[in-house]
């Protein structure tokens, strides 16, 4: 299985830290952002990576060349300036990801989802991970019933939010134009009104490094801690 890091973000809410590197590759806890998935990605068994860029992903590719040094292999998906958003970026980097179901996480997020879960879910259509609602977004995204996901508007349960990660496979972008600007979300709302798409609750840690100062907070807790530690 394929795994897919999304980092095109420009990171507008991080600046003026990602004024010069792009978001990826701000620091917590040592290391690069991104560089906390690769290690754990192989630690988890992967090989082949696709990471998607636009903003600075000059410095990305230099940063992390062929991905060798994780026993990986690293392909890259630029994008124009401005990016693709999250579903025109998986859908133009298809060429890439090849034909089986894969793997996407954010590439600006902290998190302790065990990524061999995704092998398991290689029959999902679309499967995604949910945490705890952070408290910069206490409303959440979806509800759980058992392990489909419905919208927060059906309640049928505490409401969730999405971690940014989830098995998908490449059908379900197909209909995504090469090139097209796409947010993830109408997707995810076709394949919800159809009974298509399921999900599971992860009860471990998960950040969401969309501040200055959350990245602060995980840098300190990372360096406080022995979190940090790879332990797939």
């Amino acid at each position: 299985m394929k795994a897919m890091i999304l980092a095109a973000g420009r990171g507008e809410r991080m600046r003026p830290l990602t004024d010069t590197p792009p978001k990826p590759l701000l620091c917590a806890g040592g290391k690069a952002l991104i560089a906390w998935h690769l290690e754990r990605l192989a630690a988890c068994g992967f090989r082949d990576i696709v990471i998607n860029h636009a903003h600075l992903g000059e410095q990305i590719e230099a940063a992390l060349g062929d991905g060798s040094r994780w026993d990986l292999s690293i392909r890259y998906s630029p994008e124009p300036p401005g990016a693709l958003e999250t579903a025109g970026g998986i859908a133009h980097a298809l060429p890439l990801l090849g034909d089986a179901p894969f793997l996407v996480v954010n590439g600006d997020v902290w998190c302790d989802w065990d990524f061999r879960r995704a092998y398991a879910l290689a029959e999902r259509e679309a499967h995604l991970v949910f945490v705890d609602n952070p408290p910069q977004h206490p409303g959440g995204d979806f509800c759980l019933d058992g392990d489909i996901v419905r919208t927060a508007a059906d309640a049928v349960g505490p409401t969730l939010t999405y971690a940014g990660t989830g098995v998908f496979a490449p059908a379900f972008f197909a209909d995504v134009p090469d090139g097209t600007v796409m947010k993830l979300r109408p997707l995810l709302d076709a394949a919800i009104a159809e009974g298509r798409l399921t999900g599971e609750h992860h009860r471990g840690r998960w950040v969401d490094v969309g501040t200055p100062e959350r990245l602060a907070d995980l840098d300190r807790a990372l360096r406080q801690t022995d979190t940090g530690a790879l332990s797939p």
